[in-house]
């Protein structure tokens, strides 16, 4: 049977909806790709300041991380612009625990517009779906989170005790974004992350790691090619030696406890390959971005290693590059992995205020091969983080959508949680 307040915060979820829906709707207008996040992020702030709560607005920049735990290095993007928000909900007497919420405004590219039915930075309504990049991922998080607290205050309320609201950038590549507001000092009893997850409780995240190879190559004219050597062919190489270290990564991690459940848990892929300068002229150089997930168990450095083996043993196989070895620059994500163990309290908070919204159903968990910013928290600052929120598809593809219905019976779900958590004080 729902409580009083859960009654109060439904009415006002549902009174809210339609500013709720144009709210996400112009969320989704924004093309907030790498490096182009800081108009997204400057309405946000403004949004943010015009429901009263305290701002601090900065740049990556701003903020040395470069010596902290779960650091990446960056390249290709400028961080004077990599604009990052957090807005503060202090409570003057806290009666409850706190709480961080989180979510990352960067998208990643739409690849060829072409092939999408709806413009991606458009957000299209359709069969009680909103169509659009990051409409999914992660938006509809954003918008969840926001509008949660917006129901908390309509019906009366303000959290009882302190509540971060952070929207970060960088997290579909570094992570670096998430771990900025740690830098800036800011800390709670818990984090939640509304990341897409089906409302499912989404506890572990494997480890990534990026990288670029970046081979050489003898430059002839095509007609006397056997003189040279193609360096792009030579990538094929070092692409096959990968693959099949990643088959024997996927014997080994069957040993986990956690990440065995994972039908090949070790996924890599070469994203992304750029070499030569004229196609009557073989290749004198090649580079190619790659991503892999790192065996649960290592650390960073040890997988490293490992992998930096696997490509120089590849490289004595191609008579040129064992005189001309490859170069492996760590150019991104260089990412643990991350559990929260079953039990914990915060967890127990989620699924109830899951339960109380879905008529006693209980929350699912997601133990996934992919990577969020969930590690920056619980791994390596002590404060338990998980992720919760909406239903969609097409993450990282063509037609990107998100069911907006689950986006209302998650804002209610965290409005709910806020509630039990944080505690109330009445509204001023």
């Amino acid at each position: 049977m729902a409580s009083n307040i859960d009654t109060q915060l439904s009415a006002a979820v549902d009174q809210n909806w339609t500013r709720q829906v144009d709210w996400l709707k112009s969320l989704v207008g924004f093309p907030s790709l790498r490096g182009e996040e800081a108009p997204c992020q400057d309405w946000i702030a403004r949004e943010f300041a015009n429901r009263g709560w305290t701002v601090d607005r900065y740049t990556l920049a701003d903020v040395p991380m470069e010596t902290l735990p779960g650091f990446s290095p960056v390249m290709d993007t400028d961080y004077s612009r990599a604009v990052q928000v957090v807005a503060s909900l202090r409570a003057p007497k806290p009666a409850g625990r706190s709480l961080i919420m989180q979510g990352h405004v960067d998208v990643v590219p739409t690849g060829p517009v072409s092939m999408w039915q709806t413009p991606p930075f458009v957000g299209t309504i359709k069969d009680g779906r909103m169509h659009g990049r990051g409409a999914n991922d992660m938006k509809s998080g954003v918008c969840a989170m926001v509008f949660a607290l917006d129901a908390l205050r309509d019906a009366g309320y303000l959290p009882g005790s302190d509540v971060y609201v952070q929207t970060v950038t960088e997290e579909e590549s570094t992570g670096n974004g998430a771990l900025s507001t740690l830098a800036r000092g800011y800390r709670a009893d818990a984090c939640l992350i509304p990341e897409p997850t089906g409302a499912r409780v989404y506890r572990g995240t494997i480890g990534v790691m990026w990288f670029r190879l970046k081979i050489s190559g003898k430059p002839v004219h095509v007609s006397e090619s056997e003189r040279g050597t193609n360096a792009i062919l030579s990538a094929f190489g070092l692409i096959e030696a990968l693959r099949g270290h990643a088959r024997e990564l996927n014997e080994r991690v069957k040993r986990d406890p956690w990440f065995s459940r994972i039908p090949n848990a070790i996924k890599f892929n070469p994203g992304k390959i750029s070499g030569g300068d004229w196609a009557s002229s073989t290749p004198a150089w090649c580079e190619v971005d790659c991503r892999i997930a790192v065996l649960p168990g290592m650390t960073l450095a040890q997988f490293r290693e490992e992998l930096s083996g696997v490509v120089m043993a590849a490289a004595r196989q191609d008579p040129f590059l064992a005189e001309n070895p490859p170069q492996i620059e760590w150019n991104g994500f260089q990412a643990d992995d991350y559990v929260l163990e079953p039990g914990s309290d915060f967890e127990n908070a989620v699924r109830a205020a899951h339960r109380r919204t879905y008529d006693g159903e209980e929350p699912g968990d997601v133990i996934s091969p992919a990577v969020t910013d969930c590690r920056f928290y619980g791994r390596y600052y002590g404060i338990p983080s998980l992720c919760y929120g909406a239903t969609g598809t097409g993450n990282h593809g063509f037609d990107e959508a998100v069911d907006l219905e689950s986006i209302h019976k998650v804002t209610l779900t965290l409005a709910s949680f806020i509630a039990d958590w944080c505690g109330t004080r009445p509204a001023a």
